[in-house]
């Protein structure tokens, strides 16, 4: 019964990250358009968020569960990485029809977004074929956070934690959740920009924003019951999630950034600084936990 419980529990903070995606399209309600400055602050800040909790959280507590040389937690971070990187390039292989029949792949195209594009295109013809193969490839954009989720509640139910609705919540799973949820804004603003001009309806592009996520809280699911299955993983799976979400962060967050603030003074990157200093300050607590 404790077990079901937990899950439950992981479940619904991963369900959080998930809804917060629909955040980042409520501003649609009130305007048309958003500026790109601010679309640049929040990837550098969703940036900083991230490289910190990675850092200060995932890493520090794979070292502390780690015993010797710290191989388990090394190999997690490459491992991490390795799979952000092969997901991304199975996503470049990825072709379907677009508007009039034409191939749109994941690839990125000319506008670096064209997952985002399907999915508004997906939404507004409402193909459940199309919709299916949207899903899987979220389910392989999104996975590595939902990890993150998993792992950090590696702890949940001990002693020292934060109690939540009877629960005793690690405080790095608490600060985790916060940072997905946070990031998870800008990629939901991200997903509503092509299907503003689409002219889909505001409730939508809600919809598909948190259909986006809905694979973090199965993930965090399954990366929680693997940690506490296997505890002797924990340091390769505390690296997994902190190489993931950091290469994550260098190889789209920043990119999609500067891409965003191209036509900015200097090229937006005064306000990706500004950003990510934002970010790491708000995850500076986590060092002290």
């Amino acid at each position: 019964m404790q077990l079901g419980g937990n899950l439950a529990f992981v479940f619904l903070a991963g369900l959080v990250t998930d809804l917060a995606t629909g955040l980042g399209a409520l501003p649609f309600f009130y305007t048309d358009e958003i500026s790109d400055r601010w679309n640049v602050a929040l990837w550098g800040l969703a940036s900083g968020i991230m490289v910190s909790a990675s850092l200060f959280g995932l890493f520090n507590e794979g070292l502390a569960y780690s015993t010797g040389l710290p191989l388990l937690l090394v190999g997690g971070i490459v491992a991490g990485a390795v799979l952000v990187e092969i997901s991304d390039r199975a996503l470049d292989r990825i072709d379907v029809g677009g508007h009039d029949g034409e191939p749109v792949g994941t690839d990125g195209g000319d506008d670096g977004h064209d997952e985002r594009v399907l999915s508004a295109e997906a939404f507004a013809t409402r193909d459940l074929k199309k919709l299916t193969l949207i899903l899987g490839i979220l389910t392989i954009h999104s996975f590595p956070e939902g990890v993150a989720v998993g792992v950090s509640f590696a702890e949940l139910g001990l002693e020292g934690g934060v109690p939540v609705f009877g629960f005793s919540v690690p405080v790095l799973a608490v600060f985790m959740t916060v940072a997905i949820s946070i990031h998870n804004v800008p990629e939901g603003t991200a997903i509503a920009i092509p299907m503003r001009a689409m002219g889909l309806s505001n409730w939508r592009m809600v919809g598909a924003a948190v259909f986006s996520s809905f694979p973090q809280p199965v993930g965090a699911v399954i990366a929680f019951v693997f940690v506490r299955w296997a505890q002797s993983f924990l340091p390769f799976g505390f690296g997994f999630a902190a190489g993931a979400m950091v290469y994550l962060v260098a190889t789209e967050f920043v990119p999609e950034a500067l891409e965003t603030g191209a036509e900015l003074p200097g090229g937006g990157r005064r306000v990706l600084v500004v950003g990510f200093a934002a970010g790491v300050a708000v995850m500076l607590p986590l060092l002290f936990v």
